[in-house]
């Protein structure tokens, strides 16, 4: 009775990472639909009324204040060793290597450029949008105030917007926005709210924010995601143009030679004798298996060259003769 054999883990690790044979057809590319673009809307009027209450040093300023006067650290320090950590998920560096990483694979998975272009696009975004508004407001942060109860706007600082708090909501955001299914896209969305929402408290809890900084951040990073879709069409050109370009790369003359040249044996291994063979594999093909596991027409016993000298492979004595030859006659004595 024939039994079939249970998959073992590394049976189900390699099967994951065994690539797909062409692109998915089921990965959509998410469009500027009108209610993206109310949404996008409402949240940068939302922006830009923070911006106006700092400016004008309302409520919104007071708030700050009394949150950096409350100094969380010093409230709860025994959580200040693990907010130390956590709010790494908000620098750009790591986090980016991290994400790449991942869309890296993805990308190479799937026959596509589109997920690290569009990492690139997110990223570029978020530098110039926030980082224009950190050094066009030059506000200072908690730690470098002068004057209680200022806005410190204008003053050479670089935080506000919250550069963490962005931060996070791009980078891991962008992992819900290019989920292949709408579950795995509203699970990845909530991961990346929990996390940007725990790395802005944390920027507050550490004092090296206030608290409007982080609002705006939020805000800030939420903007580049929903600003990406009008990307999409340049993320397009850019992985067609990167696609034919490797396609020419590959073609060049040297490269397709190279490509095309057979398998040399040795010249120990060739028989003179024998009829000439033909090249069973390319330099490319010699790469992927041995040359002695190479599939091909073998020849026969006798045709082979020998491996051992010709004749006998018993040691010389003086009292044996080579077979075929009669020993000489021994004189008889005797009377």
């Amino acid at each position: 009775m024939r039994t079939e054999r249970n998959l073992t883990r590394l049976d189900r690790v390699f099967a994951r990472l065994d690539r797909e044979p062409e692109r998915p057809v089921h990965l959509d590319v998410p469009a500027m639909s009108p209610h993206r673009i109310a949404l996008l809307a409402g949240l940068l009027a939302v922006y830009v009324a923070i911006v106006w209450a700092v400016v004008i040093t309302s409520w919104l300023v007071r708030l700050d204040w009394q949150v950096m006067f409350f100094r969380p650290y010093q409230q709860w320090p025994e959580i200040h060793a693990f907010v130390d950590y956590y709010v790494v998920l908000g620098q750009r560096g790591p986090t980016a290597v991290m994400v790449a990483a991942w869309l890296g694979w993805r990308s190479w998975r799937q026959h596509t450029l589109r997920p690290l272009l569009a990492l690139g696009a997110s990223l570029l975004l978020l530098n110039i949008t926030v980082g224009a508004a950190k050094y066009g407001m030059g506000r200072l942060g908690p730690h470098y105030a002068v004057t209680v109860g200022a806005n410190e706007m204008w003053s050479g600082g670089d935080i506000f917007p919250s550069g963490h708090t962005a931060n996070a909501v791009v980078t891991w955001g962008i992992l819900a926005y290019l989920a292949s299914t709408p579950r795995a896209r509203r699970w990845l969305s909530a991961l990346s709210a929990v996390t940007s929402l725990g790395v802005g408290m944390s920027t507050v809890y550490l004092g090296t924010h206030w608290l409007s900084d982080v609002v705006l951040g939020w805000i800030a990073g939420l903007l580049v995601l929903l600003a990406l879709p009008w990307c999409e069409p340049l993320i397009a050109r850019c992985e067609s143009w990167l696609l034919s370009l490797r396609d020419r790369l590959a073609a060049r003359p040297g490269r397709t030679a190279a490509a095309s040249r057979p398998v040399v044996l040795a010249p120990a291994a060739a028989d003179q004798d024998a009829p000439a063979r033909e090249p069973v594999a390319t330099a490319r093909s010699a790469r992927a298996a041995p040359v002695y596991l190479a599939p091909g027409p073998h020849s026969t016993r006798a045709e082979r060259s020998p491996v051992t000298p010709a004749g006998s492979r018993r040691p010389p004595h003086s009292d044996r003769h080579p077979r075929g030859t009669t020993s000489p006659a021994h004189p008889v004595s005797g009377g």
